[in-house]
């Protein structure tokens, strides 16, 4: 039985060895039956937490725009150990990473025109704020898509963007 949820798991979507340890413990799988097949899934690959942690970075980088210490969480959150988290987040370049968010603010910063530049500033520092993005970045990044289009630092308070 234990064999049989975890492809059944495996079959739909990569699973880290947590998540499938959980799926086995609801269907009332005995632990050392749970601990025997994760490790023999392990040994033969089906099962690789590096590989997952790696791909779930790449994949929810490029496609929800997320940073490194959102991606971090997420991973921990699906039962990656730490190292491996931190690891497999490691591979993400800053230099990509900094041109995401300036992709997310160049996309967003259309809709935030008819608001005052403070708002601007708060709406667009949220959003990086809310994908994980340092704050020092955060601001870096909308202070100079703001001056890019058009918007005087003046306008704004001088400690406003103070990293």
């Amino acid at each position: 039985m234990a064999r049989t949820v975890a492809l059944n798991r495996l079959s739909v979507a990569p699973q880290t060895r947590a998540q499938l340890d959980a799926a086995m413990a609801r269907k009332g799988v005995p632990e050392e039956v749970r601990d025997g097949v994760l490790d023999r899934f392990t040994d033969v690959g089906l099962v690789d937490d590096a590989a997952y942690a790696r791909a779930w970075v790449e994949s929810r980088h490029a496609g929800r725009g997320l940073a490194r210490r959102a991606l971090g969480y997420e991973l921990r959150k699906r039962g990656v150990e730490p190292a491996v988290a931190d690891d497999a987040v490691e591979t993400l370049d800053p230099e990509q990473e900094e041109a995401t968010a300036r992709a997310l603010v160049a996309a967003r910063l259309p809709s935030t025109r008819r608001l005052d530049p403070v708002a601007r500033t708060r709406r667009l520092t949220g959003l990086l704020a809310r994908k994980g993005y340092p704050p020092g970045l955060a601001f870096r990044v909308v202070r100079e898509a703001l001056e890019a289009d058009g918007v005087d630092g003046m306008d704004l308070p001088d400690d406003y963007f103070a990293d």
